[in-house]
């Protein structure tokens, strides 16, 4: 059986990164999940360290792309197949990870994505909007038929960290990662999933965050 490890960064996360972490167990052994706390204010580590899992930490806020990319050394570095990512303020609903080591165990994907956009009508209308435009985008770059860019729940074989190292450390990492993954030849795969919000702003609304995307989009890698 293959070993699959669990990356989740997490900033000011303390409310919420404990039940993400029980929610993982259910499916994956605590020794094999890793909370990167990206400069955190709060209590996001103690909070993490209580539930028995490995901590990474950064000694200052650096950004998501910066967290997963020190989530992904470590597993580069450790006995894992493949690891999930998923976000530490329960956006991403840690029952939907049998669905992706399901999918996984066929052994036809590389990197499997978790896909929010099969169900518009649960989604604010921004949200809709920024992933529409920004997947339409990413899936014209890339020649790929991707089915949610901006997710960040997902699963990902070791062998894909082995040749895509990213190189941005905001949000912007995630739209890097996939345009290098496709160029470098893996297969991807969707899995349908269920994301709670609770009023906050897509990322993607950010001036400086919406630079950097189209920055990343029509960079030559």
């Amino acid at each position: 059986m293959k070993k699959i490890g669990v990356i989740i960064p997490a900033f000011n996360a303390e409310r919420t990164v404990g039940a993400v972490i029980d929610g993982v167990k259910k499916h994956v052994a605590g020794e094999n999940i890793v909370v990167v706390d990206d400069g955190s204010l709060d209590k996001t580590a103690e909070v993490s360290a209580a539930a028995h899992v490995r901590i990474l930490s950064h000694s200052s806020n650096r950004g998501k792309g910066a967290a997963l990319q020190t989530g992904f050394l470590f597993v580069l570095q450790s006995p894992f197949d493949a690891v999930i990512t998923l976000d530490a303020d329960l956006q991403h609903p840690p029952e939907f990870i049998a669905q992706f080591i399901d999918c996984y165990a066929s052994d036809t994907f590389d990197v499997i994505i978790g896909s929010r956009l099969h169900d518009k009508k649960k989604m604010p209308f921004h949200r809709v909007l920024s992933n529409t435009i920004t997947t339409f985008l990413v899936s014209a770059r890339t020649g790929r038929a991707i089915a949610d860019s901006q997710s960040g729940y997902r699963l990902i074989d070791k062998k894909v960290l082995q040749r895509v190292c990213l190189t941005w450390e905001g949000f912007e990492a995630e739209t890097e990662f996939i345009i290098k993954a496709a160029a470098a030849g893996f297969r991807f795969g969707f899995v349908p999933i269920e994301t709670v919000y609770a009023g906050e702003k897509s990322n993607m609304t950010h001036l400086a965050t919406t630079l950097n995307f189209v920055k990343v989009l029509f960079q030559d890698y």
